[in-house]
Order: C-alpha cells, then sequence, then structure tokens
C-alpha cells in the first residue's frame, strides 16, 4: 500500500505494479545474442522503442534508450560541445552543469523563461541549440516551451526539451516536436536507472559513449530490457488516463487554502502561471525549512526543501533566478504528490502543517 504521507513525487515515484510485473516477465538475456532468448529480449526492446515513439509521436529510429535524464541532457549538450549553447536559470544541474560556458536565459519573477530575453538571444548571440524544460522540478511551474520552440524554429537553432517532470503527468504527445526529448523512467512510477532520449533525424546521431553498436551505435552497453520494458509499462497507464482525464489540481488547490487560511503569513511561489496539478512550492515563517522537515518527518510525513539535487536546505538557484530573497530561500518547502494521493491525504499535510506552526509559535 503506498504512503498517503509521501510527498516528494518530484524526486522520486514508487515502482508501479504494471511495471512490476513488465519487469518480471521480461527476458533477462542480452538483446545482441544470437541464441533465441537473446532474439526473444531484442524483440521485447525494438517493441518497447516501438511504443515509445507511438507515445511522443516520432520515428522508433529516434529513440535512445539511456540510463536517465541526467545521462541523457549531458548525451544532448556533449553534442553541441564547441558550439553556443543557450540553457534557461531554471534548469536541472545535468544541463546547467554540462555547459558550463551557456548563455543563461532569464526567467520570470513568476518562475517562466522569459521569451522576450529569448528572441533577442536568438538575433544576436545566435545559439546553436536552447535547452528549456517542460516543467520546473521545483515550482512545478510550466514552461513556454512550445513559444520558444517556434522561436528556435524561426532561428534556426535546436531545441532540447528536458521532460523529465512531464512525463506521466502531461500529455507526452504534446511535445513531440522538439528536436531533443529526455525523461527518466523513476519520475512517472518506472525503475530508477532508465530513461529515455529522443533525437530528432535532423539532428543525429549522437555518440556520447563508446562501446558496442547497442543503440543504433549512438550508446554502448548492454540495454537494460527489463527496465524499459518496465518504464513503458508505467508510462502507458498514466498516458491511457491522460487520454480520457487530465490529473486534477484540485486537492492540491485545497491545500494551498487550508495553509492560507491557518498562516496567512505564508507566500506560495509560481501561482502566477499554470502549474503541475501535483506541486506546491512555499515559503513558511521561521525557522529554516530544515527543522520544518524533521518535524513535519516526525508525524510520518515526507516532503523536501526544492530539487533533491540540492540537497541540504540551501539557497535555490531556481528561485534566486526568480528575485526571492535571500532570507527566504532556506524556508522554502515543497509539495509534490504521488497520482494516488487523496484530498483527504493533502488536507492531513495542511492540518499537520497547522498544528507545527502553532507548536513552533509557542516555544
Amino acid at each position: 500500500m503506498l504512503n498517503p504521507k509521501y510527498f516528494d513525487a518530484n524526486a522520486t515515484t514508487p515502482l508501479h505494479p504494471a511495471a512490476r510485473e513488465a519487469w518480471l516477465s521480461a527476458p533477462w538475456h542480452n538483446a545482441s545474442g544470437l541464441y533465441a532468448d537473446g532474439a526473444a529480449a531484442r524483440e521485447l526492446l525494438e517493441d518497447c522503442r516501438g511504443r515509445l515513439a507511438d507515445i511522443l509521436v516520432c520515428e522508433p529510429e529516434e529513440v535512445v534508450f539511456v540510463s536517465g535524464a541526467t545521462e541523457a541532457n549531458n548525451a544532448v549538450l556533449h553534442h553541441f560541445e564547441g558550439k553556443l549553447v543557450a540553457v534557461s536559470a531554471l534548469e536541472h544541474p545535468s544541463v546547467r552543469e554540462a555547459a558550463p560556458d551557456a548563455l543563461t536565459l532569464a526567467v520570470t519573477a513568476d518562475g517562466v523563461a522569459d521569451l522576450d530575453a529569448l528572441r533577442d538571444m536568438l538575433e544576436q548571440e545566435k545559439p546553436a541549440l536552447v535547452s528549456l524544460m517542460a516543467a520546473n522540478n521545483e515550482t512545478g511551474a510550466l514552461q513556454p516551451w512550445r513559444e520558444a520552440l517556434a522561436l528556435c524554429c524561426g532561428a534556426d537553432a535546436a531545441f532540447h526539451c528536458d521532460a523529465a517532470q512531464w512525463m506521466g503527468k502531461m500529455h507526452a504527445a504534446l511535445i513531440q516536436e522538439c528536436d531533443f526529448i529526455t525523461g527518466s523512467a523513476h519520475k512517472f512510477g518506472g525503475p530508477k536507472g532508465v530513461g529515455f532520449l529522443k533525437v530528432s533525424a535532423a539532428h543525429g546521431p549522437l555518440r556520447w559513449m563508446r562501446g558496442g553498436p547497442q543503440e543504433g551505435r549512438q550508446r554502448g552497453g548492454t540495454e537494460n530490457v527489463p527496465g524499459i520494458a518496465a518504464m513503458l509499462a508505467a508510462l502507458e497507464v498514466h498516458e491511457e488516463q491522460l487520454a480520457t482525464a487530465p490529473y486534477s489540481s484540485g486537492p492540491r488547490d485545497a491545500f494551498e487554502n487550508a495553509v492560507a487560511r491557518a498562516m496567512p503569513d505564508v507566500q506560495f511561489i509560481a501561482t502566477g502561471t499554470p502549474r503541475l496539478w501535483n506541486t506546491s512550492l512555499f515559503i513558511v515563517p521561521p525557522p529554516t525549512n530544515v527543522k520544518w522537515l524533521a518535524r513535519l518527518s516526525r508525524a510520518g510525513f515526507q516532503l523536501s526543501t526544492g530539487s533533491a539535487c540540492s540537497r541540504g536546505g540551501g539557497a535555490s538557484e531556481v528561485l534566486a533566478a526568480m528575485g526571492l530573497p535571500v532570507d527566504a530561500l532556506t524556508r522554502v518547502l515543497r509539495v509534490s504528490s504521488l497520482w494516488e494521493t487523496t484530498e483527504d491525504d493533502w488536507l492531513a499535510l495542511a492540518e499537520t502543517i497547522r498544528v507545527t506552526a502553532e507548536m513552533t509559535k509557542a516555544e
């Protein structure tokens, strides 16, 4: 049974039952093996490639299986090494640190990429690649990647979209036109250590991991067939749900309303722009967010201070880029729910936050 007090889904998610079943039933053999079981593994691998291509509305040859979005992001930036690239100030460290000399695309106070700044950058500096994520892992803010993609197309620049937080929460086919798309299975109920990279035929092939001829000679190494099968099983569950009814932000909104009533001085972040339905980021009163986490953890609740890749409650580069005051950066809490989290679960967290605030005042 899933823990109803788990609210750190943007960091990682439990293995979905469909993914577990797919993992256990997949052949463990090397897909390059010349025997019957190897052929069965190869058949499943290519079936998964075709299924993911259908989800992303691309050709199977444009799909590369990798260890996760961090590797995929590094691969894209490595492909443009020696060329001028631009990355938004919102990007994950696997993008920012892979391109330390990149131009930085400014963001607005609402936590979205500044399209006017991008337009000027494309006209003046003329980067060969622009990297903008689909949805921010800390604020949940949905990025104007469609508009950014259109600007890049008009300027003959390639466009990379880190979709790690988008996949499984929003319909995947919407980002089909991006030149490069990256994702991680464990963000949507698949296993850790597996992900994907979509490489547009116009910009491939990539060659970043030397070794054997696997993945169209783009990534050497024995393919993780059970992990790939599990990833596809989990993603297809969410895509089927999204095809009939989008996931609702109602429970999250009820939580924010309850917290605002209990603590009027709480400041919610990026509420002026569309956000992922499962994410809420807010500034709490003193003490620091690390102490808040410890107190909420004692009540069984699991949430975070923001990005799992910025551990320790330190100042977030994303929030600093949004112009938040320095003293607020160590009082930020992120709540990110699973798909199965109910409104009652959200409100139970809100009540625990209220009680914790009252206890803090009494100290």
